[in-house]
């Protein structure tokens, strides 16, 4: 019975520690586009940076089979985009405002910010 509390709490802990306290590595975008890969339940990478004096290209490659991988959402934006299982989805991006974009999937599992300085 104690074992089974001691993985409920680590379990508990995995999660929290996941959807609230992870922070990935950002990626500081130097040319005009960024490779986005989706599997095993992140986008990666997950936090872009890029500069709100030129056009990106955000190309996503979808290699997880997830249903909910295969929609992307970035709602301040208002974009959504269905990704094809591995073939690279382009979303071109033209004036972008400094601020933060978040994009995501329809649950928000798997989830990203774009960073426009």
């Amino acid at each position: 019975m104690m074992l089974i509390n001691l993985l409920g709490l680590v379990l508990i802990a995995l999660i929290v520690w996941w959807f609230w306290l992870y922070k990935p590595n950002k990626t500081i975008v130097q040319g005009n586009e960024v490779l986005i890969e989706v599997r095993d339940g992140v986008y990666s990478p997950s936090s872009i940076q890029v500069s709100a004096s030129q056009p990106v290209t955000l190309k996503f490659m979808r290699k997880d089979q997830s249903p909910c991988a295969e929609t992307m959402l970035i709602p301040s934006l208002e974009i959504s985009e269905q990704l094809k299982l591995n073939e690279i989805t382009q979303i071109t991006l033209l004036n972008l405002s400094p601020g933060e974009h978040e994009f995501h999937c329809q649950m928000q599992m798997y989830r990203g910010v774009l960073k426009v300085v």
